[in-house]
């Protein structure tokens, strides 16, 4: 392939329409066969483009697992770049409280800031380095997993697999607070608890039941308690449900929780603190399922220097690129965990992921595309940075 001298502009509305083609077909998490509608319009994007394409059928009712590489740049590791394709909207949400419309800088969508915005520039990039007759110094491998809002459940072991065969990790979750890119998530842990006490009537043997919502309230307390600010470590209990009547001693209660941690040292620490929980009421049966899903994502030398050098790449753009640590998780998680550089939140500027006031910001269309340009092209060259030793 031979460099254009024709080569063609980058065109913010050329991204946007291609990006709202994404976003009209809804596809939450747990509906397989609309992610998967999903994935049969990416492959049908890809086409053309020359690239290897590998589609993984889904199981336990999510999605299927597809992925692109580009023919160039050897079979050695290379750049992955990863997307998720569903998200947490309900079908109906676009007809309803979140149409697709644009409202000065604003464009609104379900999933259109998380994350199929981000998604689509990626492939937006790596379809301009193709028009304008550019190959990159490395392959690239493109992956699109379904099930990103849930926890990965069925794409984790794919996506390790993968970024293990690579020398970067390029994540096109959206930007945060104004632009920012991510080298740092707090990693997560869920577990459910499940209380089984005894029934009974609350007006005529009252003293015979054992109430499981009774011995919940107590282990919520417990657990919420264990919030800690100062270390980053935050318990939080979302979903409660129990009984079976008001005038019955209720025998099950179940809910769960979420824990964010910093480190892998807290994460063991806490983790074996809740497993060891006993019933305060030992009339009571405690039951506790779940663990770590995704390990805690930390900045060092080789995020570092990565980082330094999309700064770089976005200066010569035009705007200065400003990095964060954020508590919400990402496949970013895995992949910076197996040690392999990694970038997050490389994806559309906006606002309002999971809300009904989700948007992405036009303004932000070109320059973020420009910058997935610039670093496909420059990873592998002597500029970048040694993905070994961090320098």
């Amino acid at each position: 392939m031979t460099s254009s001298t024709n080569a063609p502009r980058i065109d913010a509305q050329e991204i946007l329409d291609g990006i709202v083609e994404w976003v009209e077909i809804e596809s939450p998490s747990n509906d397989g066969q609309s992610v998967n509608r999903m994935v049969d319009k990416v492959a049908s994007d890809f086409e053309g483009l020359g690239l290897n394409m590998n589609r993984m059928p889904g199981r336990d009712g999510f999605g299927d697992i597809v992925t692109f590489r580009t023919p160039w740049g050897g079979d050695g590791p290379g750049v992955l770049v990863l997307s998720h394709l569903d998200t947490v909207h309900p079908h109906g949400t676009i007809d309803r409280e979140l149409r697709v419309r644009r409202e000065g800088d604003r464009v609104y969508g379900p999933g259109i800031y998380d994350m199929k915005g981000g998604a689509y520039l990626g492939f937006y990039a790596l379809r301009h380095l193709i028009r304008s007759g550019r190959e990159t110094p490395l392959p690239i491998t493109f992956m699109f997993v379904p099930e990103e809002e849930v926890g990965s459940p069925t794409s984790r072991e794919a996506i390790e697999r993968e970024a293990s065969a690579n020398q970067y990790a390029l994540v096109l979750e959206p930007a945060r607070e104004g632009g920012k890119i991510v080298t740092g998530r707090r990693g997560a842990a869920r577990y459910t608890v499940q209380v089984e006490g005894v029934p009974a009537h609350s007006g005529l043997r009252h003293q015979d039941g054992r109430n499981a919502i009774k011995e919940m309230a107590q282990q919520i307390l417990r657990i919420e308690g264990l919030t800690d600010y100062d270390r980053e470590l935050t318990l939080n209990v979302g979903l409660i449900q129990g009984g079976t009547g008001s005038n019955v001693v209720p025998a099950h209660c179940e809910i769960e929780f979420d824990i964010r941690v910093p480190t892998m040292e807290i994460a063991e620490e806490i983790c074996a603190t809740v497993e060891a929980f006993e019933a305060f009421d030992p009339d009571c049966r405690l039951t506790i399922s779940g663990g770590m899903n995704r390990p805690p994502y930390t900045k060092d030398a080789a995020i570092e220097a990565l980082y330094q050098h999309a700064r770089t790449l976005a200066k010569d753009i035009g705007f200065d690129l400003v990095d964060m640590h954020t508590g919400g998780g990402s496949d970013g998680n895995f992949t910076a965990a197996l040690g392999v550089p990694t970038l997050d939140g490389l994806g559309v500027d906006g606002h309002g992921a999971h809300q009904l006031d989700e948007h992405l910001l036009y303004s932000s269309l070109e320059p973020r595309a420009k910058l997935l340009v610039r670093l496909l092209e420059t990873l592998g060259t002597e500029s970048s940075p040694d993905a070994s030793s961090g320098v």
